[in-house]
């Protein structure tokens, strides 16, 4: 089995040494990534296939075709003198606390060594924190519910069926039409649970992975086995008596969910388990935005607004509807707009634009003509080749206008710190004087 892990936006050489893949194993793991719905014309938003190299985009997490298994993780900085391997394993303890967040799951990853963040991918990673989380919940007790049946018996349980005795077993009187309710645990909720148990049973490699799934199998034995498609995500209620299933059902939902393909390529088995880093960047800020904000007078909103650019003069219909990532509101009015960026931004040297792209500054220029904010914020990931520290690196006011836009990097290497940088942050904007 090929294992190859590279970052984002890097290449790996073809070949056959450490820091290489063999080039059939990047055409099976190209193949996969055109599957992808993530992957964008010819997979290329994941993976391209050059002459010389297999090169990663910016959609991260673990590919596999058969025989080879590569992980992609986000570029996220870390201070110098720490060697390839323990980076590596921050960048994955980062990853899933980025993800986390986003999904809003409490993960203890405390068992999880500092070689185990170092070995193991993201893959294997999640799923040892799925498999750890069920097998704790199950020695609580499997969530049951009453379920109303239907069954040919020798004797009464529960109420006759009248008109199915007289017609469907009129005759063949040694049976009883009955109805009754059942105390189960063949619930939609344990179907759910074991169907993320088959399915990672067939992608676990590490050893202790692959023991307790094949416990867990054992418990859920008597649950009906579903295909994924047909399970019913509806039909799962959580409530107070059953709380401490809320995160492993979203854990469940992540790994059998849109963002992880099922895919074939040419007669093999594939799949993908992918993240989008400008998504996770968004719902990562926002979250941590709410948590730095409650208490106060602001409210955060995600993807909001929804105003449109536009109205046809003949139809009076909006045209070209608008999306911000990040809407800061007062009551009903909206005082700040932030749109997150995961790109890297140019060190300044001698540029009044500060490495900031014209269609950004396009984007906000129209948000701020529509929802007519105090500050808009661009927010990009910090990285080691800035000189300035994390925080706003650039103030622009705007023509015949009283707002300012702001240009800011956000530290995400620790997760300490982060939510008073971006109080801080949204501050900043407010107090800011009218040009």
């Amino acid at each position: 089995m090929i294992r190859k892990s590279v970052l984002e936006w890097q290449s790996l050489q073809y070949g056959q040494g450490d820091n290489e893949i063999p080039k059939w194993a990047a055409e099976r793991l190209s193949a996969v990534a055109k599957k992808s719905p993530l992957g964008g014309s010819g997979g290329a938003r994941i993976l391209v296939l050059g002459r010389d190299s297999l090169k990663a985009g910016q959609v991260v997490g673990v590919v596999a075709a058969e025989g080879c298994n590569l992980e992609i993780l986000p570029k996220i900085d870390f201070p110098s003198g720490i060697e390839a391997a323990s980076q590596r394993g921050l960048i994955r303890r980062r990853l899933i606390h980025l993800l986390a967040v986003a999904l809003d799951i409490e993960i203890d990853a405390g068992s999880i060594t500092p070689l185990g963040w170092q070995k193991d991918s993201v893959l294997e990673i999640l799923i040892r924190l799925f498999s750890t989380k069920l097998a704790d919940a199950v020695r609580q007790g499997m969530p049951r519910r009453y379920l109303h049946r239907q069954e040919d018996l020798r004797s009464l349980r529960g109420r006759l069926d009248v008109g199915r005795q007289f017609s469907a077993l009129a005759l063949n009187p040694s049976r009883l039409a009955c109805r009754f309710d059942d105390l189960s645990t063949d619930t939609a909720l344990n179907q759910i649970m074991k169907a993320t148990i088959d399915r990672l049973s067939s992608l676990a490699k590490a050893t202790e992975n692959q023991r307790r799934l094949a416990e867990l199998a054992f418990s859920y034995a008597d649950v009906s086995t579903i295909p994924i498609s047909e399970l019913r995500w509806d039909d799962v209620q959580i409530d107070r008596t059953n709380a401490r299933w809320k995160d492993l059902a979203s854990l469940a939902r992540l790994l059998l969910g849109s963002r992880f393909q099922s895919t074939s390529s040419g007669g093999e088995a594939g799949f993908s388990l992918l993240f989008e880093m400008n998504t996770l960047f968004e719902q990562y800020v926002g979250r941590m935005l709410r948590r730095a904000l409650a208490g106060s007078d602001l409210t955060v909103h995600l993807q909001g607004g929804r105003l449109f650019c536009l109205e046809s003069v003949d139809s009076g219909r909006g045209l070209f509807q608008t999306k911000p990532d990040i809407l800061i509101k007062r009551g009903g009015e909206v005082v700040q707009i932030i749109d997150t960026k995961w790109k890297k931004i140019s060190a300044r040297i001698d540029d009044e634009k500060q490495g900031i792209s014209q269609s950004d500054v396009y984007q906000m220029m129209a948000y701020g003509q529509i929802y007519r904010p105090t500050s808009l914020i661009l927010l990009f990931p910090h990285h080691a080749g800035l000189s300035d520290p994390p925080g706003v690196f650039g103030d622009f006011k705007i023509p015949l206008s009283p707002m300012h836009l702001l240009a800011s990097t956000l530290d995400i290497s620790e997760s300490h710190g982060v939510q008073d940088n971006l109080r801080k942050l949204v501050n900043v904007g407010l107090a800011l004087p009218e040009s």
